[in-house]
């Protein structure tokens, strides 16, 4: 479990103001549960999607999506990680393959987390921001994510990722507004067998 509890280039918990901001959140709180719904929350919430709200800069950093309070859901999905971390909960990175708008190609990745609840172990959460037609929710064991998979070509990439993935990595720091993240959302082949 280090590696879903450890402070990196890009989930770096142990800046003092992701750490404070940890300790904020779970003041008061007894579980790791209450804990992780309550930094879910606060991300899903507080910090604005960038193409939601068409706000710059682009953010990767955990410490940069808090400063700026914005972030594609690669960068919310760091920062919560980093809160998570920074409160000894377990938290990696997921990823899904979904179709942009109208439920047609082209694809792209969206980014999500997983946080491992003693209860019910790793458990899939999305704090992307919820919108007119998006509503996560924190109600373990049950997940309520951003996205179904609908459309063929869809689907949830296996795995609990310590690190993002490069993909998402190269666009956020190629580009440096909201609208050209948007124009080159990252995305990954997906080999059918």
């Amino acid at each position: 479990m280090n590696k879903y509890l450890s402070s990196t280039k890009y989930i770096d918990w142990k800046t003092p103001k992701v750490l404070n901001k940890a300790q904020e959140l779970s003041e008061n709180l007894a579980t790791d549960e209450e804990i992780a719904k309550a930094c879910f929350q606060y991300v899903r919430d507080e910090i604005k999607h960038s193409n939601d709200f068409k706000l710059n800069p682009v953010t990767v950093k955990a410490s940069d999506v808090l400063q700026h309070k914005t972030g594609y859901c690669y960068a919310k999905s760091h920062l919560l990680a980093a809160l998570l971390r920074a409160n000894q909960i377990p938290a990696g990175l997921c990823y899904q393959r979904l179709t942009i708008e109208n439920d047609q190609p082209p694809f792209c990745l969206h980014g999500l987390n997983a946080v491992y609840l003693k209860e019910y172990g790793w458990y899939r959460v999305d704090a992307r921001g919820n919108k007119n037609g998006v509503d996560a929710q924190f109600c373990p064991p049950n997940e309520q994510l951003a996205f179904p998979i609908i459309t063929k070509g869809e689907c949830d990439l296996q795995g609990i990722w310590a690190e993002p993935l490069a993909e998402v990595i190269e666009v956020l720091e190629k580009y440096n507004s909201y609208l050209e993240v948007f124009e080159n959302l990252p995305d990954i082949e997906i080999i059918e067998f």
